[in-house]
Parts: structure tokens; C-alpha cells; sequence
């Protein structure tokens, strides 16, 4: 299994609250934050959701 890093880029405010609790479970508050993650179907469902938020970055 793949791991991957994600990384907060853009502001969470103004965003809808299903956006912001995916967010929250992926384990990023501030822009800026990062989280390594397996890279499963439900991340991969997760990530697709807030794509516009995040960016992702493949872990060798």
C-alpha cells in the first residue's frame, strides 16, 4: 500500500461543513498542516472531496 502526505493549502473558512469535517478527519486544521496517510479507497474518496484544498505529494 501507497502512503501519501497531505498538505492543508488553502483556508477551510467559507467552505461547506461536509468539506470542513472531511478535513477535520484527515487530520488537518491550519493551512500548512500535514498528515501521511495510506492511500485506501476511503482517502482516496476523502481527498477527492476537498481536492481544491489540498495538495498531495506520493511518499517512496
Amino acid at each position: 500500500m501507497s502512503k501519501i502526505r497531505i498538505t492543508l493549502a488553502k483556508s477551510k473558512i467559507g467552505q461547506t461543513k461536509h468539506q470542513k469535517l472531511v478535513l477535520e478527519a484527515l487530520g488537518l486544521g491550519k493551512i500548512g498542516s500535514k498528515t501521511e496517510q495510506n492511500l485506501t479507497p476511503q482517502i482516496s474518496g476523502m481527498i477527492e472531496k476537498v481536492k481544491h484544498l489540498v495538495q498531495i505529494e506520493e511518499i517512496k
